[in-house]
């Protein structure tokens, strides 16, 4: 045989597209070249495959060898594609059985030894190999996350010399199931931060219904600890949102940690971040710190500190869920379900409103502190909250018996999660206009309040929107079906970010 084919999987995006690798061997001058859209990565295969199958015992065939990646226009990228051309330079000059590899889908990259190494992207393969009927090979150390994707066969392997003794034996090596953790470490205690009643009820409707919360406040306040604390009260991810936290961490360059399955991701990226840290994008679209914080926290901390034009890139993927990252050659769409959290001062020395007077900053330095951040993106943040400086009685006393653990909080969060499920399927944070208006029916004494507060503090159509939101949360905290006055008022205390003393 001079032809053979072989199966594999190309990473775009979040996506795993099908790749045939067919390898033609012809007479001519001994050569190896690769067509298919290759990048620098790919083309450099040759040589990793040629000292990899010597190394194994295997004769590389002295003659003219042709590998097409197909399609041709789908940019390929990565070591990803070193072990299935081996097997198909293998398979075409009758060293290996090619009958067997018309059965698999195949990923690994190579040593020039013939060890079989970890590629990026096995749990988005898995998942649409499942869908093909085909079993998956890969390196070992990728077999943990694809068996995650529980409809897809997987086997492994991890040399090219045993790998090859096992397609002439006819039986692959079947991965072991992942240990999945048993229970996650500990979460920092909501029970740790003093005093911040406020703030730790502010903190608690957010959780309930995945709302964006923005903390104003001086220096050593506690807002880092109380966002440090918010993904230890919201509600566990469900098994697909599992899966899809796992696979956007699959792809990224940090790769998927089994110990982190089942966890809402935490990001915390710094000031000095670019928007394209933050969306994701490059030639060949990575995902940005939006997507890697997807059905988890997004902190921003010190926020005007970020570069005005980096915030701007927050807002449509605060509204929409998703970001779509196009260049000249190529097109991404990254999921970005997060939930944003942010804290600042109150002005540039931090001390504005402060009882002890310390603050000296004018108020146009005040004025051009704050107008760091949009308009817009301050209309986008359902919760506005002040985060006071704590008395020094409180820091000194024992934890008070009182104060609620982040268990407590978290069995509230999650029965108000829960009737919202049951009521629309999805957090209040994402109802739309129309589900707003069939899930908030207010009385007569809740829609003059919300209709005086329009017009005294001129609010925006999206902002009354997330009013409502915000207090279908608190109704929902409360146990009760209907949006009465109150919840309304105290949504209304969240649009302000200064000192209500």
């Amino acid at each position: 045989m001079s032809v053979a084919t072989v199966y594999s999987r190309a990473q775009n995006a979040l996506h795993a597209d099908l790749v045939t690798v067919e390898v033609h061997l012809a007479p001519g001058l001994p050569g190896l070249s690769i067509v298919g859209l290759p990048e620098a990565a790919v083309r450099e295969s040759r040589d990793r495959v040629r000292a990899a199958i010597a190394n194994c015992g295997y004769n590389f065939p002295n003659r003219r060898i042709t590998v097409n990646l197909a399609p041709a226009d789908l940019p390929k990228e990565g070591g990803r594609f070193d072990l299935p051309i081996a097997l198909g330079v293998l398979a075409a000059s009758d060293q290996i059985p090619a009958e067997r590899l018309r059965e698999l889908e195949v990923l690994g990259e190579l040593s020039l030894t013939g060890e079989i190494r970890p590629v990026r992207g096995a749990l988005p393969a898995a998942l649409q190999c499942a869908k093909t009927g085909r079993v998956l090979l890969l390196p070992e150390a990728n077999a943990a996350e694809a068996l995650l994707a529980s409809a897809c066969p997987v086997v492994v392997a991890n040399q090219l010399g045993a790998l090859c003794a096992d397609l002439h034996g006819g039986q692959l090596r079947k991965a072991a199931a992942p240990v999945l953790p048993a229970l996650a470490e500990a979460l920092p205690d909501l029970a740790e931060v003093r005093g911040q009643l406020a703030a730790k009820r502010a903190l608690e409707i957010a959780a309930a219904g995945a709302h964006s919360l923005l903390m104003s406040g001086p220096p050593g306040a506690g807002k880092s600890m109380l966002a440090q604390r918010l993904p230890g009260i919201l509600p566990p991810l469900t098994e697909e949102e599992a899966i899809e936290v796992a696979a956007i961490a699959s792809v990224s360059n940090g790769g998927f940690d089994l110990r982190q399955w089942g966890r809402r991701p935490y990001r915390a990226p710094h000031h000095t971040a670019s928007g394209v840290a933050l969306v994701g994008g490059g030639s060949n679209p990575r995902p940005g710190e939006i997507t890697l914080a997807h059905h988890g926290v997004l902190f921003l901390d010190e926020l005007p500190e970020f570069d005005r034009q980096v915030l701007e890139v927050l807002r449509e993927p605060l509204e929409n869920g998703h970001i779509t990252v196009s260049r000249a050659a190529r097109q991404a769409d990254f999921p970005a379900r997060f939930q944003l959290v942010a804290a600042m001062n109150p002005c540039p020395c931090g001390w504005l409103g402060d009882a002890s007077g310390r603050c000296r900053c004018t108020p146009d330095q005040v004025a051009r502190y704050r107008a760091r951040i949009s308009g817009p993106l301050l209309d986008r943040i359902d919760l506005q909250v002040f985060v006071p400086r704590v008395e020094a009685a409180a820091l000194s006393c024992a934890t008070p018996a009182a104060a609620e653990s982040s268990a407590q909080v978290r069995a509230r969060v999650c029965a108000a999660r829960e009737r919202q499920l049951a009521r629309a399927g999805k957090p209040n944070a994402r109802l739309t206009p129309k589900e707003l208006e069939r899930d908030c029916q207010l009385d007569e004494a809740a829609r003059q309040l919300l209709t005086t507060a329009l017009s005294r503090l001129q609010l925006s159509a999206r902002a009354y929107h997330r009013v409502l939101k915000v207090a279908r949360s608190i109704a929902d905290l409360a146990g009760t079906d209907a949006v009465a006055a109150p919840h309304i008022a105290e949504a209304l205390r969240y649009r302000q970010l200064d000192d209500p003393q």
